[in-house]
């Protein structure tokens, strides 16, 4: 006697009528032939590959069943999986919730597969299903912020971080992270100091300054400046220096967020010292002049028929007339590079000296520390942008202030352009680079299937820093006949660590200028990963 039982289906709107006499497993999802394992792995170990498609079963039924009836109810249970042991030493070295999700996400794209595209019959083993969580989970517990190999030849890197901090820096910051430290507190009276003093007394003595104090990033150093002096005044700044830096800074809209009021004077290409006397002498713009402000170009240069007025001249307009002269800085610049040999910038201790009333500048630029914005001048305007409102929300963290110290205490001895990363690399003497490129391309030259050659190559030193100007480097030039240039450096990017190179002329180049020695062996060891696995 056959008695029909009704049971839900998942998968259509009406009843299934499900006979008695049917298997039991097949009811409830698990495979119902006698040699399948209890997870639906089907017919592993038989050699045998079935392919399920429902373009090519779209009018066919399998075992009387619809083809999306029958790929759907191959799909293993996730309570059965979850009880093999290879997904129990998931379970044991991932969070559990991880797992779950991650499998719950790979079975629903095995569903979705079934009803779109048809699946493989390997796909549906569960040691495949296995190894697919297995990637995501490694992919998950994989850090976001993992060091990489920088062979762009860009120094200062803003995707990847901008100044690499020196040892110093580093040790400082790893031996406080776990203790509590000194901040705030004033060791001889036991009351509460000044967080910045410790960077601050060192900024005064290296700049020539006051006073100063410390914010998270140069852009927060100007808007605080802006909102602290002036807040409903007229700011005199060049058309030349309108700059925008970055995706939303932009000096008319840091303006109007701080209260200032921009006047603008001269011209794109041309402006003159006059052009200032006579904005401020304008009966046209009622609003009182609170400022003149001179800002760093960063990611560009005005060349050709140009004029722009240097800081002293400005501090001559502006200090009669009593009005701050300050000096937005960029990345600023605590040694003369040009001595050097180096093309470098204005220093802050030149604009300090000349009458500027205040400067500002990045911490993780050109002085190579951690990011950072630093205020140096005159005493009463630093602890003018001190008490504004602002200045607690721009503050930065203890371990903000433990990298930034260690970095400035290496400017007070003789070798600090040896000691910080940065500006050694930016030193580095291109015969030293030539050698180093040519002991790189001895050892990728043993890869099968790689072409590798040294050639001349520029560097740059990055985020806004030294603006156009490029540095004479060498590089390793890498190409592979299987594939093009920018498949091997996507290549090259998917390894770990991350490399991250420079494509050129269908070529990929490394560029010794960023690359340490001792991230020789990891270069080398992925370009064989890639030759041997064919990636």
């Amino acid at each position: 006697m056959v008695i029909p039982l009704f049971f839900p289906s998942p998968y259509r709107s009406q009843f299934v009528p499900v006979r008695t006499r049917t298997n039991w497993f097949s009811v409830i999802g698990m495979p119902c032939h006698s040699n399948d394992s209890p997870c639906g792995l089907g017919d592993r170990g038989r050699g045998r590959s079935r392919s399920y498609n429902l373009s090519t079963m779209k009018n066919q039924e399998v075992d009387g069943q619809a083809p999306q009836q029958h790929l759907l109810r191959r799909i293993p249970k996730m309570d059965r999986l979850l009880t093999l042991q290879e997904f129990q030493e998931l379970t044991s070295a991932h969070p559990r919730k991880r797992v779950v999700d991650s499998l719950r996400r790979a079975l629903e794209n095995l569903r979705q597969s079934a009803l779109r595209n048809g699946l493989r019959e390997e796909e549906l083993e569960a040691l495949a299903i296995h190894q697919q969580v297995q990637k995501e989970l490694e992919r998950q517990a994989r850090p976001y912020y993992e060091q990489v190999i920088n062979a762009t030849g860009v120094i200062l890197h803003t995707g990847l971080g901008r100044a690499v901090l020196a040892p110093e820096a580093a040790l400082a910051v790893r031996d406080l992270s776990v203790r509590p430290q000194r901040v705030e507190i004033d060791v001889e009276t036991g009351d509460r100091g000044g967080r910045d003093r410790g960077c601050g007394q060192l900024i005064e003595e290296l700049v020539g300054c006051e006073a100063a104090t410390v914010v998270n990033n140069n852009a927060a150093a100007t808007i605080l400046i802006l909102a602290a002096l002036a807040r409903g005044k007229r700011v005199l700044l060049s058309r030349g220096e309108l700059v925008e830096i970055g995706g939303s800074f932009r000096i008319p809209e840091i303006m109007s967020e701080s209260g200032a009021i921009l006047a603008e004077v001269g011209t794109t290409n041309r402006t003159h010292a006059k052009d200032y006397r006579q904005a401020l002498d304008s009966a046209d713009l009622e609003a009182e002049c609170g400022m003149i402000l001179k800002v760093h170009t960063s990611n560009y240069r005005v060349v050709g028929f140009t004029q722009e007025v240097d800081i002293a001249t400005l501090v001559e307009i502006g200090r009669p007339a009593g009005i701050p002269v300050v000096h937005d800085m960029g990345s600023g610049c605590l040694i003369d590079l040009a001595a050097r040999g180096c093309p470098g910038e204005e220093l802050a201790r030149q604009s300090i000296a000349a009458g500027a009333d205040l400067v500002c500048f990045s911490g993780d630029k050109l002085l190579g520390g951690p990011q950072a914005g630093i205020i140096a001048g005159k005493a009463e305007m630093v602890e003018r942008c001190r008490k504004h409102p602002l200045m607690r929300a721009m503050r930065p963290g203890r371990l903000i202030y433990t990298a930034l110290e260690a970095t400035l205490r290496l400017y007070l001895e003789e070798d600090a352009a040896s000691r910080i990363p940065i500006l050694r690399q930016l030193l580095e003497d291109t015969e030293v680079l030539r050698r180093r490129a040519q002991r790189l391309a001895r050892r990728l030259g043993k890869i099968d299937g790689l072409t590798v050659d040294v050639v001349e190559s520029l560097s740059q030193a990055g985020s806004g820093s030294l603006p156009t100007r490029e540095y004479p480097s060498w590089a390793v030039r890498l190409g592979r006949s299987e594939e093009n240039a920018t498949e091997l450096a996507h290549q090259l990017r998917r390894g770990t660590p991350p490399i991250l190179a420079r494509v050129n002329d269908d070529a990929v180049l490394l560029d010794l200028r960023t690359l340490d020695p001792k991230e020789f062996p990891a270069i080398e060891k992925r370009l064989g990963e890639i030759s041997t696995n064919g990636e």
